[in-house]
């Protein structure tokens, strides 16, 4: 059964229960859907309502050098999951694409495309989360867009959002930087948010109390480059999982990735949901990890890092670069064998993010 979607109090205005396609008409019902919905959820923007936000660039270039910029579009189902919701999932999937690039994550905006017939308490419950996940971590929402389609024309509500960021001065990460003998480091158990997701939909009737790792990482990637800023490359494991983000560092940085299964670590019930239903954990998509690639010299100061925050108190090193099959991931097995990991040509868990 999926979770039950949150019920907020009675609205301010004379509001339908349900989105209209009025409300997406450009009129007086779309005006007070933005008001109440957004802007007073937000309180992002100060002043009459503008079609843009405006940011003082001398206060930007304080923070750093270069300027991050991002986008992504969230399509999850269902809408509410245990340890997150699309809102949430939002603002920390964008504030985690500026952070491991380096950035520190500044402002948001959020597009929204919602169905005809939407309950008005689901959209409330759904900007109310994304205000208060933004609030939590210090970032804004400061503009945004609203459209309305007829029954049909999406499932529910899709939301997109953009981030821009500062990347502080000296910091230079990237996927092509990875040299033979880095280590691999992760921040936690994988795989989490993939089987929450799968469990919440409800299809296959097991019991279990896994929930989504959804959160926002940019405080502890500060805490790992000051500790070891030498930092080769970082990715947040989404789609395709740690799998996906290895095969894509081993081509382009042209090495090769050695794992150990023995270290890599995964909940026993993630692992045994994955052998029930014959998937990998290591293709599981996450919203609460990173994959870090660091030079050698620098492995324990960036463990002890992440451990000393709260969302990297499971971290470990999982592998090693390599100099050998170049372009490949293959992982050391407990049994003492190995095996390729491949890139995936689709994706095990659709709409999973």
């Amino acid at each position: 059964m999926n979770p039950p979607i949150p019920v907020l109090t009675a609205p301010r205005r004379n509001l339908p229960k349900a989105v209209t396609l009025a409300h997406g008409g450009g009129g007086s019902a779309m005006r007070d859907l933005i008001d109440e919905v957004f802007i007073e959820t937000f309180k992002g923007t100060k002043g009459a309502p503008e079609d843009q936000a405006r940011f003082d660039l001398a206060a930007l270039m304080a923070q750093g050098d270069r300027l991050a910029f991002t986008t992504d579009g969230f399509v999850v189902d269902p809408l509410f999951f245990p340890g997150g919701d699309i809102g949430k999932l939002a603002v920390c999937g964008t504030i985690n694409d500026l952070a491991v690039g380096g950035a520190r994550p500044v402002a948001l905006s959020c597009a929204v495309i919602i169905e005809e017939g939407l309950a008005l308490d689901t959209l409330r419950a759904v900007a109310r989360s994304m205000a208060e996940t933004a609030g939590a971590a210090g970032v804004p929402i400061v503009t945004g867009d609203t459209k309305v389609v007829a029954r049909g024309a999406c499932d529910k509500l899709f939301i997109t959002t953009t981030g821009i960021g500062v990347v502080r001065t000296g910091v230079e990460v990237g996927i092509a930087r990875a040299r033979p003998g880095d280590v691999v480091l992760v921040n936690g158990q994988l795989g989490d948010h993939g089987a929450a997701i799968l469990n919440a939909r409800g299809d296959l009737a097991l019991e279990s109390d896994i929930a989504s790792d959804c959160a926002a990482l940019h405080g502890l990637i500060d805490r790992l480059i000051d500790a070891a800023p030498g930092v080769r490359m970082m990715r947040d494991a989404t789609r395709g999982g740690v799998a996906a983000v290895l095969n894509e560092l081993a081509a382009a940085s042209g090495v090769g990735v050695r794992l150990r299964e023995s270290d890599t670590p995964i909940r026993a019930d993630v692992q045994g949901f994955c052998e029930i239903l014959g998937l990998d954990p290591l293709y599981l998509a996450n919203e609460g990890k990173i994959v870090a690639v660091v030079p050698p010299e620098q492995e324990g100061a960036a463990l002890q890092a992440l451990r000393a925050h709260p969302l990297g108190g499971g971290a470990a090193a999982i592998g090693r670069i390599t100099d050998t099959r170049p372009g490949r991931v293959v992982m050391e097995t407990r049994f003492g064998g190995e095996r390729i990991v491949d890139m995936l040509v689709g994706d095990q868990l659709p709409r999973i993010c």
